[in-house]
């Protein structure tokens, strides 16, 4: 009977297993061969194919320890080949139970010497790879005192005569796996750690996670992590949802450009990403999600092993196929030795344009195992740099621009590199009459204080028909041929990081000429070209284009504050709502909108001006802002070591409940993330009835009901009563449905937040203006 670890718990085995040490071959690193004699090794029973971690054997098996006879020095150990199975000796392999050997001796490979503390023995162990067996010279005195591992046998046929068994005992958990499975070493250093440490040296700096049967050794890693490695880890923020976790990564990642990390469960957490995922995608908001497998072991062969009945019913045959479309790469994590090499190489997929998210996927047995410690050189991962345009590219744009009578260009992502609106700026100074759409509304790509600026609109705008040379630069729909297209014949060149669309099946434009390239640095280019012809022009042709330019500025003011007015039965519209918004909110507000129909009433009348100010939805996926906004709040708060930015959210209704208000104002209450919430109550999703009409103008629908066509909120929830009982009712909630009230609500809400208090507006706005 012997003692494990510890507990000091004594198990008897009842079928103890014994293989016989047999005289070894001459070592060719000895001077001679060592005695011939014959000893016995004691083993457990370890199952064929089974797991183990060396540390977990008892001290008498852990050393491959024999009888010690004296006048014998040395004692040449060796196990038959046909009984056993062990790792070659530059493997470090603890899937064999070479933890021993590769934390001591064999990473360095054959022939190392180890060098014994005097405590124990004064003499130089030598390890020796011999025909893939693991063999070692060491010391019968002291065996005792060398830690190193065992090989397991495959099978023992029945014992030999003549050979002494001894049990050796293990600890056993009743109705689990083994104790050598368990994890109960503070200094284990296990593949699931080695990931947080990959993510935090990459710069990932949050987790919104979502945990689930498939995490014990991440959930491990976290506590290890946040007591050992504080202010060197990332920051755990819980998530009851998983699509709000997501929304809260890519709002992050889309203020700072800083890639996130969410972590969720198995295949169903994955599935409960949902729309999140096309968000990012389309959006370009760099974030790795990494997931768990059901374990691929059901009988205890490994740490991790199934144990838990759900383990069988989320095994799904391609898990990575769920998202993988939507993603700029999809991997699987196999081993835990190159755990790092994995994760940034996902990262330099999320970070290189056109940026968007990626998935990782890892079972529990992969994320259990044990490495040896180990660290990159991050700056062998940077992301892809793109170069500029051509210098005959640049001279003919320029040169396109300046001699056309309405030249535009239109953008769409350009301004989440936040010194893209001061380029175009310093371009349309240069180009007089060029004038600037943004057809794709997920940045602040110029400020409307500019006569240039043309405000948002999804692919729908008299400028683009009247225009002679149009310029795109990053932007994925720039018109939409069967409302409005150019006219034929125009210039039209396309510079983008993805021109091709590659995520997209069907896309093309009539574009002459074509340029993947860096939006900067392609600005920078042909503004400074443009600088440089533009001394030949004439001086009364150029002024007379920035005369109209202006003139055309100041109608669009006119026209935009003339539907910004409040009914006068007290009734308002979302512009005057939006109008109101920016003249009491701070002046540095982020936005994060997500307004659907209301969106070109919203942007005109909040005029963003200042870079990364405004954070619209990337995508079709409805309720990115409740995650979005507090992700966007998140990340101005720690970006700036303290209180950061104000953050505003407006959404529509329909929007709203997508969002999964329930989670989102937990996570507000619990983290500390006070955003204001801009309800826009119009009673139900108008975006259905207004596709339905481009359709079927004149069809039955045109004349039916909201009731009818199923896109009426009658009864009218209770919105901001929904944001409060999430927040335990530590919330302000308020309702305005006149305008004589709003101003004053509005006041108080944003009190609330400058004071750390979530507040949702459920304002009642009346449609069309």
């Amino acid at each position: 009977m012997l003692w494990r670890g510890a507990l000091r718990r004594p198990i008897p085995i009842s079928k103890p297993l014994s293989l016989p040490l047999t005289p070894p071959p001459p070592c060719p690193h000895c001077s001679s061969s060592p005695p011939s004699l014959s000893y016995t090794l004691s083993s457990p029973p370890f199952s064929p194919q089974r797991n183990y971690r060396a540390d977990d054997h008892p001290a008498p098996v852990r050393g491959y320890y024999v009888s010690r006879l004296a006048g014998h020095r040395f004692s040449h150990l060796s196990l038959p080949s046909s009984g056993t199975e062990t790792a070659l000796i530059d493997s470090a392999c603890t899937r064999y139970g070479g933890a021993g050997f590769g934390n001591r001796a064999t990473r360095y490979g054959a022939a190392n010497n180890l060098s014994v503390p005097p405590a124990t023995v004064s003499t130089s162990i030598t390890y020796h790879r011999i025909p893939g067996l693991y063999k070692a010279h060491v010391p019968a005195a002291s065996a005792l005192g060398i830690q190193t591992s065992i090989s397991r046998p495959y099978s023992t046929r029945a014992p030999l005569a003549g050979i002494r068994q001894q049990p050796v005992a293990l600890d056993t958990l009743k109705h689990q796996q083994l104790r050598a499975l368990s994890t109960s070493q503070p200094t284990m250093y296990t593949a699931s750690f080695a990931f947080f440490e990959a993510i935090w040296e990459a710069g990932i700096t949050h987790c919104f996670v979502n945990l689930g049967s498939d995490h014990p050794s991440i959930i491990e890693a976290m506590v290890k992590g946040q007591r050992e490695a504080k202010g060197n880890f990332p920051r755990i923020i819980t998530c009851p949802n998983e699509m709000v976790a997501m929304s809260m990564a890519d709002g992050y990642a889309r203020l700072t450009g800083k890639p996130q990390c969410v972590i969720v469960h198995v295949d169903v957490g994955t599935q409960g990403l949902g729309a999140a995922v096309h968000n990012a995608s389309t959006g370009r908001a760099p974030v790795l999600v990494f997931a768990g497998l059901s374990p691929f072991t059901l009988e205890g062969e490994m740490r991790g092993s199934r144990t838990e009945y759900i383990h069988w019913i989320q095994n799904v045959p391609d898990q990575t196929q769920i998202v993988g479309q939507y993603c700029r790469y999809a991997g699987e994590i196999k081993t835990g030795k190159n755990i790092k090499q994995m994760v940034n190489r996902a990262l330099q997929f999320a970070t290189s344009d056109p940026q968007g998210p990626v998935y990782l996927v890892g079972a529990r047995e992969v994320m259990e195992e044990e490495i040896n410690p180990y660290h990159l050189e991050q700056g062998v991962w940077d992301p892809v740099e793109l170069g500029g345009l051509t210098p005959k590219a640049t001279k003919e744009i320029a040169e396109a621009l300046l001699g056309a009578e309405n030249p535009l260009l239109i953008t769409g992502y350009a301004g989440r590199n936040h010194k893209i609106p001061g380029a175009l700026v310093e371009l349309a100074n240069t180009v007089k009459g060029l004038r600037v759409l943004d057809t794709g509304g997920s940045d602040m790509c110029f400020p409307a204080s500019h006569p240039a600026w043309l405000g948002l609109r999804f692919g729908i705008d008299p400028a683009i028909e009247n225009s002679d040379v149009i310029v795109i630069v990053d932007c994925d729909v720039p018109w939409i041929p069967t409302l409005n297209k150019p006219k034929e014949g125009i210039k039209v060149f396309h510079i983008d990081v993805d021109p091709l669309k590659q995520l997209m099946p069907l896309f093309y434009v009539p574009a002459q000429h074509r340029y993947r390239a860096d939006p900067l640095v392609a600005v920078e280019q042909i503004t400074s070209e443009a600088k440089t012809q533009a001394s030949s022009l004439d001086a009364a042709v150029v002024s007379k284009k920035w005369d109209a330019l202006q003139a055309a500025y100041k109608e669009r003011l006119a026209t935009i504050a003339s539907k910004a007015t409040p009914a006068e039965d007290g009734s308002f519209g979302t512009g005057h709502l939006c109008k109101t918004l920016r003249s009491l909110c701070p002046q540095d507000t982020i936005w994060a909108i997500e307004a659907v129909t209301n969106t070109a009433f919203v942007h005109d009348n909040l005029q963003p001006e200042i870079p990364g100010s405004w954070i619209n939805c990337g995508g079709g996926g409805l309720g990115w802002s409740g995650g979005g906004a507090l992700g966007v709040k998140l990340a101005t708060d720690v970006e700036t070591g303290g209180k950061g930015k104000f953050v505003v959210q407006i959404v529509g209704d329909g929007t709203f409940l997508f969002s999964v208000p329930g989670s989102v104002y937990w996570i507000a209450k619990r983290y500390k993330i006070p955003v204001l919430t801009i309800v826009l109550n119009n009673k139900g999703w108008n975006a259905p009835r207004k596709s339905m009409l481009l359709v079927h103008p004149d069809g039955l629908g045109s004349k039916a009901t909201n009731e009818e066509i199923n896109i009426s909120f009658d009864p009218v929830p209770d919105y901001s009563g929904i944001a409060k009982a999430a927040a335990g009712g530590d919330l302000f909630a308020a309702k305005v449905d006149k305008a004589e009230d709003l101003e004053r609500v509005i006041k108080d809400a944003i009190k609330a937040v400058e004071g750390g208090q979530s507040a949702v507006l459920d304002c009642k706005v009346t449609l069309g203006c």
